[in-house]
């Protein structure tokens, strides 16, 4: 009895630390993913040898990344010397690249003389860009004469265009006397197509006998479609007595086959005798 009773013992024991093992093995993996993450709720004390290291080199990478990216938290005292090298690399090129592209970031104290020039170029070259397309950041106290004379047939040309595309950026004042006719002839044709086209911005006082006839032809047009289609902007009083009778008929079958078929408004007062035969034949 007393074996029995040990065997038993053992049994429930053993069954035991595997209930309690179960229950540690997913809080020790929790911990671990935990630790790796560089989660707060990680205790390093429960860390095997082989996880420790493994979380000790991802410690490290995060600390890589955090130096690479400029982040405040990064520790560069944990860098290797390698690391710490290539990262004083790209961060010199970092700032080259900044200094090149105008950026505030732009520290040019760190810049070799060479590289110094080259960033003096590239300034020199958007500051010329942005006074040929009147900019807000263009200077124009940095621009040699030639560069002076540049920027002022550039900013001609780009009035010029935008008073022949009718863009409010345009200055009449500025042009030349032969860009005021080609702007004049340009303004004149817009003005034609928005007259023809129903458009806004029309001055039928401006049109020409023949575009006077056009935008007519153009606007009777599209009131005869409106017209067809049941438009409400449809105005009947502008039709052709041909147009009407026509638009009559049209409207007469459409009513005597919505008659017929059932489908569709029925008007039977509008119905002839014949069709109402057809429709109501006598039995």
């Amino acid at each position: 009895m007393k074996a029995n009773f040990r065997s038993c013992l053992c049994v429930a024991g053993l069954s035991l630390f595997s209930i309690f093992a179960f229950a540690q093995s997913p809080d020790l993996a929790q911990n671990f993913a935990n630790c790796k993450s560089g989660s707060e709720n990680c205790d390093r004390a429960r860390l095997s040898q082989t996880e420790l290291a493994e979380v000790t080199q991802a410690e490290h990478a995060r600390n890589v990344s955090k130096c690479r990216n400029g982040y405040d938290s990064c520790d560069h005292s944990k860098l290797s010397a390698p690391e710490a090298e290539a990262l004083a690399v790209a961060n010199h090129q970092q700032n080259v690249s900044d200094c090149n592209d105008g950026m505030l970031s732009c520290d040019p104290s760190k810049l070799t003389p060479g590289e110094a020039h080259d960033a003096s170029a590239a300034g020199r070259l958007r500051n010329i860009a942005a006074c040929q397309n009147d900019g807000s950041t263009c200077d124009h106290s940095k621009l040699s004469a030639s560069e002076a004379a540049a920027v002022a047939t550039s900013l001609q040309q780009l009035n010029a265009s935008d008073c022949k595309d009718g863009a409010g950026l345009c200055n009449h004042s500025h042009l030349t006397p032969s860009e005021t006719k080609e702007v004049a002839a340009e303004e004149h044709l817009r003005n034609a197509k928005n007259c023809e086209n129903g458009w806004d911005e029309c001055d039928h006082s401006k049109l020409t006998q023949v575009e006077a006839r056009q935008t007519a032809s153009a606007e009777h047009q599209r009131n005869l479609v409106a017209c067809k289609d049941g438009q409400t902007t449809c105005d009947y009083a502008k039709l052709t007595t041909l147009e009407n009778k026509m638009l009559a008929n049209a409207e007469d079958k459409r009513n005597y086959t919505a008659c017929l078929k059932g489908y569709g408004y029925c008007d039977s007062s509008r119905l002839t005798a014949d069709e109402n035969r057809i429709i109501h034949p006598l039995k």
